[in-house]
C-alpha cells in the first residue's frame, strides 16, 4: 500500500501525461500480483470491494479532533482524504506493524461487507500504522475517490508502454477480463496467449477527426470526400457477439446497463460506430435530454419512456467474421446500409451522406447548423480512408459551428480537486432576470451554468484571490461572492433545464475572458440567452 500511495501522489502532482505513463509503467513492472491487479482496478474505477462512505470517514475523524477544528481544516484543505490524513495522530510504530497490502485490504473490506462498525475498525487500524501519504492513499482507495489525473485510457497506455504491447490489443480484450486481471498480466508478461476476443462483443479503438482549417479547405471536393452532419450527441460503439451486445463510450467504458433498448440480443454479430442521440430518428431531442440518460447506470422504465434514445450509425468495423477496417469508407458505408436494412432495428438508423458542390456550400451549411440546435457542424471524411486508431492526418475532419458567448456574473466558487484542491477553481455564474416579486421589478441574478476551465494558471491565482477577498457567505466548501466580477463564457449550446433556478443550462461552458473592466449591471440578460435555446 505504501508504494501505491506514493504512485497516487506522483500522478496527482505530475501534469505531463508522458510522465504519468512513466510512473505507472514503473509501478506495474515492480509490483507483484495480486496487488498489481487490484491497484489497476482502483485506477480504472473497477475496484469492486465495499467502499467507505464519506460520512463514515468524517465520523472517524470526529473521534480524533474537535468537530469545529475539523470543519475549519476541511474548509482550508478542500479534500476529505487529505484533511483526515493530516489530522490523524502520527503512528506509534510497533515491530512488524506495517500498512496492509492492496490485496489484504480488498479481502478485509469484502469480509466486512456493509458492516459500518467493522469497516470503521479496519480503516482506523490501518491509519494508525501508516504515515501521512499512506493514510491519504488508503482513504482515497477505500472511499473510491482517487481522482489523481490519470484516466482509464492513460492507465491502459501505461500498460502498453510497460510491456511493449499495442494499446488497441489491450482495449479490445478489456471487456473480457475482471480484477485482479490475472489473465491480462499473464499475457502481458508472455506467460500465456492473449484472451481470445474473436466473435466477442469487445471495444475497437476509435478513429478520430482533426479540426478543419483554411489550408485543408482547398482540397475538399465532392469527388474525394464524404460529408455528413456532426450530430450533438455522444460518440458510442455498439458491439454484438457470442457473449451478447455491449455499448461502449468513446473511451472504451462499458455503458450497456444504461441503455437496455440498445443492448438486446441481435441475430447479427459485428461492430457499429455512431452517435447516441436522445429522442427518435424522426424527432431528435436535445443533448440536455440525453444527459439525463448518460448519468444513469440503471434507468427507470419511466425515464426510458420519457427520454428514449437511439443510435445513429455512420460506420461499420466488423461484420460477422469479416474485419472491414482496412476497407475504404465508401465501401464500408455500402455494407453498413445493407446491414441496417437487415437489422431493421427501431433504435438504430443511418447517418445520411450529404451531396455537395463545393466548399462554399459546406461553409453555408455550417453557418446554419444552429437552426434547430441539434447539429454541431459537419464531418468530412476522405472517400478512400480506412479505419485507423486515433487521429490520422488528412483523413477525417470536423468543422464545428462557432461557439456562443455571453457575459455573466460570478455567484459562487468552490475548491477544485487534485492539484487544484487549494484553489477556488469551480465557478457558478448567473445572468440577469426580471422577477415580479422584486420591488419595482428590479432584475436579479439567476444561475445559468458552472465552469472550471478556460483560464490560465496565472488567471486562476487572480480568480482565487478575488474569491478570498470578496466572499460574503460560506456554505460548507462553497463561497458566495460579491456580485461584481463579469466573465465572458463560451458554450456550445443552451437548453431548458431544471438544474438551475433560471430554467436553462449551458452545454460545455468555459471561460473565454475575465472582464475585470466591465460592471456587473452590463452582464447579459436571461432573455438574451433564452433566444439561443435550440439554436
Amino acid at each position: 500500500m505504501i508504494r501505491f500511495a506514493r504512485l497516487l501522489e506522483q500522478l496527482l502532482f505530475t501534469p505531463q501525461r508522458n510522465t504519468k505513463i512513466h510512473h505507472l509503467s514503473e509501478w506495474f513492472q515492480n509490483t507483484p500480483m495480486p496487488d498489481r491487479g487490484w491497484g489497476l482496478a482502483a485506477l480504472v474505477g473497477e475496484f469492486q470491494s465495499k467502499k467507505a462512505k464519506p460520512a463514515l470517514i468524517r465520523a472517524m475523524a470526529s473521534t480524533k479532533i474537535d468537530a469545529e477544528l475539523f470543519a475549519i481544516s476541511y474548509d482550508f484543505v478542500g479534500d476529505l482524504a487529505e484533511t483526515v490524513a493530516l489530522i490523524w495522530p502520527e503512528p506509534h510504530l510497533r515491530p512488524n506493524s506495517t500498512p496492509p497490502t492492496l490485496s489484504s485490504i480488498v479481502s478485509a473490506l469484502d469480509e466486512a461487507k456493509a458492516d459500518a462498525d467493522a469497516t470503521t475498525s479496519l480503516i482506523s487500524q490501518w491509519l494508525d500504522i501508516s504515515d501521512t501519504t499512506t493514510r491519504w492513499g488508503l482513504l482515497k482507495l477505500t472511499t473510491g475517490g482517487l481522482r489523481v489525473g490519470a484516466s482509464a485510457r492513460t492507465v491502459r497506455l501505461a500498460l502498453a508502454h510497460a510491456y511493449g504491447k499495442p494499446v488497441e490489443h489491450i482495449e479490445e480484450i478489456w471487456p473480457l477480463i475482471q480484477p485482479p486481471y490475472t489473465a491480462l498480466f499473464d499475457w502481458l508478461e508472455d506467460k500465456s496467449p492473449r484472451p481470445n476476443a474473436d466473435g466477442k462483443a469487445v471495444f475497437r479503438p476509435l478513429m478520430l477527426a482533426h479540426p478543419l482549417n483554411d489550408q485543408d479547405m482547398a482540397s475538399i471536393t465532392p469527388e474525394n470526400w464524404l460529408v455528413e452532419w456532426k450530430w450533438d450527441g455522444a460518440r458510442v460503439q455498439l458491439a454484438s457477439g457470442q457473449d451478447g451486445v455491449r455499448l461502449f463510450s468513446r473511451s472504451g467504458d462499458d455503458i450497456s446497463s444504461g441503455f437496455p433498448e440498445l443492448t438486446k440480443p441481435l441475430d447479427w454479430h459485428g461492430t457499429l460506430d455512431g452517435e447516441l442521440l436522445a429522442g427518435q430518428p424522426h424527432d431528435i431531442a436535445s443533448f440536455q435530454d440525453l444527459q439525463q440518460r448518460l448519468n444513469r447506470k440503471k434507468p427507470s422504465v419511466k425515464l426510458m419512456q420519457t427520454v428514449p434514445v437511439f443510435l445513429r450509425a455512420y460506420d461499420i468495423l466488423i461484420d460477422g467474421e469479416n474485419d472491414l477496417r482496412q476497407m475504404p469508407i465508401e465501401h464500408r458505408r455500402e455494407i453498413l446500409q445493407q446491414t441496417l436494412k437487415t437489422l431493421d432495428h427501431p433504435a438504430i438508423d443511418l447517418s445520411a451522406v450529404l451531396p455537395f458542390t463545393d466548399a462554399q456550400q459546406l461553409d453555408e451549411w455550417r453557418q446554419k447548423c444552429r437552426d434547430g440546435g441539434l447539429i454541431e457542424g459537419l464531418m468530412i471524411k476522405a472517400r478512400n480512408s480506412v479505419y485507423h486508431q486515433g487521429r490520422v492526418k488528412g483523413q477525417w475532419f470536423k468543422w464545428k459551428r462557432d461557439p456562443l458567448t455571453a457575459d455573466v456574473v460570478l455567484l459562487y466558487a468552490q475548491r477544485g480537486h487534485g492539484k487544484r484542491s487549494s484553489f477556488f477553481s469551480d465557478y457558478t455564474f448567473a445572468a440577469w432576470a426580471n422577477h415580479g416579486d422584486q420591488p419595482d421589478g428590479e432584475p436579479v441574478l439567476v444561475p445559468v451554468g458552472k465552469a472550471y476551465s478556460g483560464f490560465s494558471d496565472a488567471e486562476l491565482k487572480k480568480l482565487d484571490a478575488f474569491v478570498r477577498a470578496n466572499t460574503i457567505q460560506r456554505y460548507g466548501p462553497v463561497r458566495e461572492l460579491k456580485k461584481t466580477l463579469v466573465v465572458e463564457v463560451a458554450f456550445d449550446a443552451i437548453g431548458l433545464s431544471s438544474r438551475h433556478k433560471s430554467g436553462v443550462a449551458m452545454r460545455f461552458p468555459r471561460f473565454q475572458r475575465i472582464r475585470w473592466d466591465k460592471p456587473a449591471h452590463e452582464a447579459d440578460h436571461l432573455d438574451t440567452l433564452m433566444k439561443w435555446i435550440d439554436s
